[in-house]
């Protein structure tokens, strides 16, 4: 086999690849085993059809396909190792027709992973935050508290007012007519909380429980609804019930029935502590993410837009997974937030810029570094997969190389090593 390789642009390789008449013939021989195995041929056991019975059977651009489909993996991958070179997406094919005993050539243009320019990346100093804990914090925290443990109770005679609950049969029109999933019964809503088209909850203000209201407003004309974007609704609504949370005290009393502690006090501590240690885990994270940046900014590589590209799929497809497990879909999602799959990927496009330049300059780091991955701290990355899955190594360990994702365990396990090894090195100002 010949290669010939010649670089286009920044990111472009174009490979001529020759593959001799003796290679070919191989690729045919291996085609022609494959398919006498799979086809039946009358009056032949199976595997036992000559060749010329199967060509003739199958057609000569069958078996051609077949023996391409041996050719080009394995010449491909041959000459990419032989140019030294690692393609970050499929490559475009130019190919002329395969024959028996004859030379086979073709074209394949290769995006290739860029180099990398590495700037200073050992002793990196940035200033690490600090995040102090104030009385408001801590008191805001206990409303909170208090607000999860408050009882929502019928208030009898009162006038509805921002955070009270209304229990509401209403029916929307429009143009006197009634709208699909504009009436409901006895549906409790929140006042203040913005759930309803603007203007409809601000008009129930002050009414009380067994009072009718008109409510007039207009749907936005950005709605998720085409078909009532825009338009003047008018709502018939009748307030069955006015409810509102009522607040335990924030005494010893509560301290016990919210807590295993006996005292506001203790109460006040634990509540502090919890905020010191969220805070400190914020500024460590801030403090890595800095050095990380700067280690970056400090590198010059060009990233393929096409790189990028694939990290905004993924990270799509991350955020489509996350939907599924809260038992939403991605496309409701898009519906309710009036956007398309297309502006959703472009709005990952920046962070996933950032986040191909943090990878690529922290796989050229761990080459400079001689870093590795061993095989022992893949099995306890299985190890501690499984225990966080309630499953068994063995099975982890299955899906992974069912799945073709063990290499994307061992290039995380490389990246966050060398991660380590950076911030090992760094220091807080």
């Amino acid at each position: 086999m010949k290669v010939n390789a010649e670089k286009i642009d920044k990111y472009s390789t174009v490979l001529e690849i020759e593959v001799d008449a003796a290679e070919v013939n191989k690729a045919f021989d291996r085609a022609f085993q494959k398919l006498a195995q799979k086809v039946n041929v009358p009056g032949f056991r199976k595997g036992k059809a000559p060749r010329k019975v199967l060509e003739t059977r199958l057609g000569k651009e069958a078996v051609a396909q077949e023996a391409m489909d041996f050719v080009l993996p394995e010449t491909y991958g041959a000459a990419l190792q032989e140019v030294n070179l690692v393609p970050v997406d499929r490559p475009k094919l130019d190919l002329s027709e395969l024959e028996e005993n004859k030379s086979f050539s073709y074209k394949a243009t290769v995006i290739g992973k860029p180099e990398v320019k590495l700037g200073e990346y050992k002793g990196i100093k940035v200033e690490k935050p600090v995040h102090a804990i104030t009385d408001e914090m801590i008191l805001e925290e206990l409303a909170g508290l208090q607000q999860r443990h408050a009882k929502v109770v019928v208030m009898e005679g009162a006038a509805l007012n921002n955070g009270d609950f209304a229990i509401l049969d209403f029916e929307g029109f429009i143009d006197g007519e009634a709208f699909k999933g504009g009436k409901a019964e006895s549906y409790p809503l929140e006042i203040g909380s913005g759930s309803f088209i603007p203007g409809f909850e601000e008009q129930l203000i002050g009414a009380k429980a067994g009072e009718q209201r008109i409510v007039k407003t207009p749907f936005p004309a950005d709605y998720f609804v085409p078909d009532l974007a825009g338009k003047e609704a008018e709502f018939h609504v009748t307030v069955k019930d006015v409810k509102r949370k009522e607040l335990p005290a924030l005494d010893d009393d509560f301290a016990k029935e919210a807590s295993e502690f006996a005292t506001v006090e203790e109460l006040k501590a634990d509540v502090k502590n919890k905020l010191e240690e969220k805070a400190a885990a914020r500024a460590e994270r801030e403090y890595n993410d800095s050095v990380m940046q700067k280690v970056a900014e400090n590198a010059e590589v060009d990233i393929p837009e096409v790189m990028a590209e694939q990290r905004a799929s993924k990270m799509l497809n991350d955020f489509t997974m996350n939907l599924r497990q809260r038992g939403l879909s991605l496309e409701n999602y898009l519906e309710h937030a009036n956007i398309t799959v297309a502006q959703m990927k472009e709005r990952y496009m920046e962070t996933a810029k950032v986040e191909v330049k943090r990878d690529l300059v922290l796989e050229a780091i761990a080459k400079a570094e001689n870093i590795e991955v061993a095989e022992t701290d893949i099995q306890a990355e299985i190890e501690r997969i499984a225990v966080m899955y309630q499953t068994t190594p063995k099975q982890v360990l299955d899906i992974l190389v069912s799945e073709q994702r063990l290499g994307d365990v061992r290039f995380n396990l490389l990246l966050n090593k060398t991660f380590k090894v950076i911030m090992d090195q760094a220091a807080a100002v």
